[in-house]
């Protein structure tokens, strides 16, 4: 490594690859958390969002751009996702009274029956893989992985503005 960038800690390499060796373990039990639902995590996400949208009294319905920038897909990928959550008549979307030329995204009573069937088993897997961690350490990980997504995501926009 040190051949390629001599300045390179070979920590930070190892450190990318404990990092995504994790995030990719846990993304695969998420998914297999709700393997009998039919459906995709990225698409039960989608649920889950306008589950805790509609829990947290202040609104039932989100628009595919807020969705789309919590999941971090893109706008295309979410239209897709609503599509076919649509067709499995999970979400319904309706236009938006403020605005027609967008439209909202709201859970079905089918959609809001499977968010409640998979999220005891999805919560207590996602719990399970985070007890191996103290509360305190918890918390130290959150701060750590905050401060580093602030850090990527400069470091990102640094690259699409070199770009240009």
């Amino acid at each position: 490594m040190q051949n390629f960038h001599p300045e390179i800690d070979p920590k930070t390499v190892r450190l990318m690859d404990e990092l995504g060796y994790v995030a990719r373990s846990i993304f695969h039990m998420r998914e297999q958390s709700i393997d009998e639902a039919g459906l995709s995590f990225a698409q039960y996400q989608v649920l889950m969002h306008l589950f805790f949208a509609e829990q947290m009294g202040n609104q039932g319905e989100l628009n595919p751009s807020e969705i789309s920038d919590r999941q971090g897909v893109s706008r295309n990928t979410m239209s897709a996702f609503i599509r076919n959550l649509e067709d499995e008549g999970l979400v319904e979307r309706r236009l938006d009274p403020d605005d027609r030329r967008r439209f909202n995204i709201s859970l079905t009573e089918n959609g809001r029956s499977l968010v409640g069937e998979y999220m005891h088993d999805h919560l207590a897997t996602v719990g399970h893989c985070f007890s191996a961690l103290a509360p305190d350490e918890q918390e130290t990980l959150l701060v750590l992985l905050q401060k580093l997504g602030r850090h990527v995501m400069a470091v990102r926009q640094e690259m699409v503005i070199g770009n240009r």
